[in-house]
């Protein structure tokens, strides 16, 4: 290695392990998807718009599910398991990671209690029912406390979500933009590119369970906002673009410079354009299609995060050549994310099975 005062070049490459591994690929794409399945829920659970009232349900799902399922892939993530509580007994106020320990727990109770409330006059009717066993009648009606439908606490603990899932979008774009190492990373248009790629995939995620549901007649409204969110996503990624070749973002450069000769690279990129205009083809021309728009908008949130995780580590700060990233069958790399569709899965299975989220119950 031959140094000097004001630059180091390096003349070996050296196999470097990535810091972040697909457990924060996957937390960063729940609990985007979950924050996004919540925002979209509001039209039509607190708004009350007709057009939203289904969606409403099977958002709030989709929100249960992914914002269950992200915190295990986080822990998982952090490798030890009370290693979390050190966010706690010893705050560092200075870093975006640390204040995400505090926003965490107040997303989930805001969207627990929201969701309880919402799904109190559910829970009361099902109790009614005369074919629900005697032993879990007493159950939801325990649960349904009453099974009013209170729209004033409704919007209050909406507003209690809102805030959390606001702060939850703003610093898991914030804690990778502020890495000025990571040429991927240190972009302000990153948080913008995570919000609304969390859309993208947050419809995706109700489209699907609307198909899942058969409620076909929601696609043209799923597929209308499917297409606004990837045109906006197709726009700041032009504009990261620009801001490259202009020279007006260093970091931006940077990047351009590092990938430009790589085949690789240039192939993953464009594979991320084609998803992006595919979908784009598909929302504007199978208006009545639900699960093929959500398969290609779950791919399209999942890949962009993937490309800035492990892509953005593979590119070196000083090295001689880049740290390719490469999946195999261990429990911190293919099998993490089999294990995290698997939880969201069974999230999914115990949920359905335990409430009704279809529009039956008329509050």
């Amino acid at each position: 290695m031959s140094t000097s005062v004001n630059s180091i070049v390096e003349v070996l490459g050296f196999a470097r392990e990535p810091g972040w591994l697909p457990w924060a690929v996957q937390y960063f794409f729940l609990i985007g998807l979950s924050t996004a399945a919540f925002f979209l829920s509001l039209p039509g659970l607190v708004w009350r718009r007709p057009a939203w009232r289904g969606i409403g349900r099977r958002a709030l799902l989709a929100a249960l599910v992914c914002g269950l399922s992200a915190p295990v892939a986080l822990l998982a993530d952090l490798h030890q398991p009370g290693r979390f509580m050190n966010f706690y007994l010893h705050p560092n106020l200075g870093s975006w990671m640390a204040w995400g320990s505090f926003f965490i727990p107040l997303y989930l109770f805001g969207l627990a209690l929201y969701a309880w409330l919402c799904l109190r006059p559910t829970l009361a009717h099902i109790a009614a029912e005369a074919d629900t066993p005697p032993r879990m009648a007493a159950l939801y009606r325990w649960l349904a406390y009453g099974g009013h439908d209170n729209a004033g606490a409704i919007r209050l603990a909406a507003l209690m979500a809102a805030l959390g899932a606001a702060l939850i979008l703003l610093y898991t774009g914030m804690e990778v933009m502020v890495v000025q190492a990571r040429v991927l990373w240190n972009s302000a248009l990153l948080p913008l590119l995570f919000a609304f790629s969390a859309f993208t995939g947050g419809l995706g995620i109700i489209a699907l369970f609307e198909g899942l549901a058969r409620q076909n007649a929601s696609a043209p409204l799923l597929n209308r906002w499917l297409a606004h969110s990837q045109w906006a996503t197709l726009l700041l990624l032009g504009a990261w673009f620009a801001a490259g070749i202009s020279g007006l973002s260093p970091a931006a450069a940077g990047m351009l410079d590092a990938v430009g000769d790589s085949s690789g690279w240039l192939q993953t990129l464009a594979w991320l354009l084609a998803s992006i205009l595919v979908l784009l083809w598909v929302a504007r021309y199978r208006t009545h299609s639900l699960l093929l728009p959500a398969v290609l908008a779950l791919h399209s949130a999942w890949l962009l995060r993937w490309i800035v995780f492990m892509g953005g580590q593979s590119i070196p700060k000083l090295g001689a050549t880049g740290y390719p990233y490469v999946l195999s069958m261990r429990p911190d790399s293919l099998l993490g994310i089999i294990g995290t569709a698997g939880l969201c899965c069974a999230i999914y299975i115990v949920l359905t099975s335990f409430m009704r989220w279809d529009e039956t119950v008329k509050a």
